[in-house]
């Protein structure tokens, strides 16, 4: 009998030994934001109307179709006259390896400098892993190399450069640091995600590839992470929920957003018309994860009871019947990636969103465009600059990658934000009454009957 109490007390001894020690790796693993740096542009680099149609008509291989499909696109693309591209392209030069260079360092550096100089405590030296996301940019030495020689980083530092990844890459890059963070502790980690423009401008004629020169942006931000519990008096945010899909083996997924030639040799990235049905189905999928990890329970068992009903009645869902998952119920704010306005449109509606919510991305698809990973980070500016979040609020964050891939993230607010960040100058006249830009005042001609019969020479036109 003395026997088997002694190893009953020894059994619960060592469960209870076990349990203690998960507990304490477990808040060793966690992952803060201590802050971040978003890129702002020079004002030479800025991309207003006419700038834009004059970069347009550089391209001598398009005529009338389109150029009437560019304005088409632009016109309703949710971009202003604010956004920013690569000097090489305003001038109309073929890119040398120094603007490519030119355009990341200008960049990185920028961000970097701004975020070591932030009162944080923490330096270059202390940085002990490093990822950096530029998915059509990858010289030799490597751009972690390359900031790792200017801020003179130690010689143990983990280094990690993604590529290929796409608009949801910064996402990536922190699921890389929060499990590293689990091997090691008290560690710091800096991600930078950002893209590369200046090379990549397409050449050619083709309207699925054409849509990217629309849409994309200069853009990219800097970000400083850590898992010492010690600094969690200065970090502002705590990573929750990170969850990751990739639906690269359907072959229509894995096309539907694409680095491609056309037929006449031209490189450029091609969109087709599968990509919203890819998305749809990823984002569903992502979501079946991530919805028990963050809604209440009765929210879940609500959801359940009225798709029953619903089955058993043999009945379709209707967007506006409201019998949805209800994720405000769990989170109070949505950072949709600003991809485009089909997409910050096409979320929202799904999710039921208000106009207030998806306001933020529509803000910075306005105001910064298409900046690919880092389009997340303007969107929080936004809400910070309006001083929308307060301690406690949750942050989703959903976006998505070529391959194809969902990558949704959920933030805990861990202090009220009141810094009016990369927006500083121009918070107060946002959101603008209505989101239009000149191109269809200025260029709406295009349009016109006459032109089909005619045959022109558009560049001087413009000219």
């Amino acid at each position: 009998m003395e026997i088997f109490m002694t190893m009953s007390l020894l059994t619960l001894f060592f469960g209870f030994f076990c349990l203690c020690k998960l507990l304490l790796q477990r808040k060793d693993q966690s992952c803060y934001m201590l802050a971040y740096e978003c890129y702002k542009a020079k004002e030479d680099m800025k991309l207003n109307c006419d700038s834009s149609a004059k970069i347009v008509m550089q391209n001598k291989n398009l005529g009338l179709e389109e150029l009437r499909f560019l304005l088409k696109t632009i016109v309703s693309s949710g971009i202003g006259e604010e956004t920013s591209c690569p000097r090489n392209i305003i001038e109309g030069r073929n890119p040398a390896r120094a603007d490519e260079l030119c355009e990341m360092d200008g960049i990185i550096f920028d961000t970097l400098d701004k975020l070591f100089a932030r009162p944080t405590s923490i330096s270059p030296s202390q940085i002990d892993i490093l990822v950096v996301n530029v998915s059509m940019f990858s010289p030799a030495p490597s751009l972690t190399s390359r900031i790792i020689n200017r801020y003179r980083m130690k010689e143990d530092i983990k280094t990690f450069n993604l590529s290929g990844m796409g608009c949801s890459a910064s996402l990536i890059a922190i699921d890389v640091v929060q499990n590293l963070f689990k091997s090691y502790k008290n560690a710091n980690a800096i991600v930078v995600s950002t893209e590369s423009i200046a090379p990549n401008w397409y050449c050619g004629k083709e309207k699925s590839m054409m849509l990217t020169n629309c849409l994309f942006r200069s853009g990219g931000c800097s970000m400083l992470f850590t898992n010492n519990r010690g600094l969690k008096q200065q970090a502002m945010l705590k990573l929750k929920h990170l969850v990751r899909t990739h639906i690269g083996s359907s072959d229509e997924a894995y096309d539907c957003c694409i680095q491609a030639e056309d037929e006449s040799g031209y490189q450029g990235f091609r969109l087709t018309k599968h990509l919203t049905k890819a998305a749809a189905l990823a984002f569903r999928m992502n979501l079946q994860v991530l919805a028990p990890k963050v809604l209440p329970l009765r929210e879940i068992l609500r959801y359940l009871a009225v798709s029953r009903l619903k089955s058993a009645k043999s009945q379709k869902l209707k967007a506006d019947e409201g019998v949805g998952l209800n994720l405000k119920t769990g989170i109070e704010h949505f950072c949709i990636h600003p991809g485009g306005r089909a997409i910050i449109d096409g979320i929202g509606k799904s999710l039921g969103l208000s106009d207030y919510d998806v306001e933020p991305s529509r803000m910075a698809l306005y105001r910064f465009g298409n900046t690919s990973a880092a389009g997340f980070w303007y969107a929080l500016g936004y809400m910070e600059a309006k001083q929308r979040l307060k301690k406690g609020n949750r942050i989703l964050m959903s976006g998505f990658g070529a391959g194809f891939k969902c990558n949704n993230i959920v933030w805990e607010v861990l202090k009220d934000f009141d810094d009016a960040n990369v927006w500083k100058d121009c918070i107060e006249s946002y959101p603008p009454k209505i989101l239009v830009n000149p191109f269809m005042e200025k260029y709406g001609w295009l349009n016109d009957e006459y032109l089909s019969f005619l045959r022109l020479d558009f560049s001087q036109l413009f000219a």
